[in-house]
């Protein structure tokens, strides 16, 4: 039904208004007139003149008249059968985000509340990424993005692209041991993803870096990839999360301990223009991503095309039918001879 209403239209509605003079037309045909007749003395001698007139004659011509108005009525507001063909350009903005997936980012330090409050379910770091950054890509329908795990090495997990259906199922699919993840390669990670985008055609490029740890892996340095991407006009918003201590419970010895290098991940913002920001809590992480939504406007445009085809024909076809049923109605029963 919703598909339907979303397909049907009429041109001009307000001759609508015209069905409501069908029910006082067929009130006012029930209603009697002036009586007439002439007197016989006898009527006998009409018995023999014409043939008896059929008593269900016409009987059915009101039912075919209203609706013979009905459809006229309809006809005239003009019915349409409309498919609205909408194209996007997009922003001109392009979005790498680089997602640490080293051992580390399976900590289990964040949380979130259920529903009522009443308890904290515990999230892996980059559980609580991931989910943040689905939610960010949701928002941003006509950005090109694209994704880059990184452990010891960077891995190109989606290319940019407009498909965003396709980029969050690959961003699910993404888990932490699916490369190697003894290291994090954040010098390499930055230079791929500079590398991705310095090859496409785009007014703005963004790179949203993610990791909870410092760089101890991969032939480049942080510093180096940042002065060789700030030239290509790549700016990078680096986002750590965990604590710089580490652990958020130093007892708890089952979770590795990896502090991420504030100073570095600073810099590099700085070098290409970005923003440095940090996250601790599920609330930080999505006010971090929030903020990254309102430093990089889109300014899409969208354009529609209505394919139109005409009803009223049917309509009109159908009341002049209704029309002729109404007239021919009264030659449809005859009764049998006395």
């Amino acid at each position: 039904m919703r598909d339907f209403l979303q397909h049907f239209a009429f041109q001009h509605p307000w001759w609508l208004l015209s069905l409501l003079l069908i029910p006082p037309l067929l009130f006012l045909r029930n209603v009697r007139g002036s009586e007439s007749g002439i007197d016989f003395p006898s009527l006998s001698i009409l018995s023999s003149i014409g043939t008896r007139p059929r008593e269900l004659s016409g009987a059915f011509s009101p039912l075919f008249l209203a609706l013979a108005l009905l459809a006229c009525g309809l006809a005239m507001a003009r019915p349409q059968w409309r498919n609205i063909l909408t194209t996007r350009s997009a922003s001109g903005i392009d979005i790498l985000v680089a997602l640490d997936v080293s051992e580390s980012m399976k900590t289990d330090d964040f949380y979130e509340d259920n529903t009522s409050g009443t308890f904290r379910r515990k999230k892996q770091r980059v559980t609580a990424a991931k989910e943040v950054i689905e939610r960010f890509i949701q928002q941003r329908p006509d950005d090109r993005i694209g994704l880059i795990a990184f452990g010891a090495r960077p891995y190109s997990v989606c290319p940019v692209t407009l498909d965003h259906s396709w980029l969050v199922t690959r961003l699910n699919e993404l888990g932490v041991g699916d490369l190697d993840s003894n290291g994090t390669a954040i010098g390499s990670a930055i230079a791929a993803a500079t590398t991705r985008l310095n090859s496409r055609d785009a007014k703005s490029k963004v790179v949203v870096l993610v990791t909870d740890g410092a760089s101890n892996s991969g032939p480049l340095n942080p510093l180096q990839a940042a002065r060789a991407t700030a030239p290509l006009g790549v700016r990078v918003y680096t986002i750590a999360i965990g604590t710089a201590e580490g652990r958020l419970d130093p007892a708890n010895i089952a979770q590795p301990r990896q502090e991420y290098d504030a100073p570095t991940l600073r810099e590099i913002a700085r070098i290409t223009d970005g923003e440095f920001f940090e996250a601790s809590t599920m609330e930080s992480l999505r006010e971090t991503f929030a903020n990254i939504d309102k430093l990089e406007k889109s300014d899409a445009r969208s354009a529609s095309v209505i394919d139109t085809r005409e009803l009223y024909l049917w309509f009109l076809g159908a009341a002049f039918l209704l029309a002729f049923l109404s007239l021919s109605s009264f030659a449809l029963v005859p009764l049998p001879a006395p």
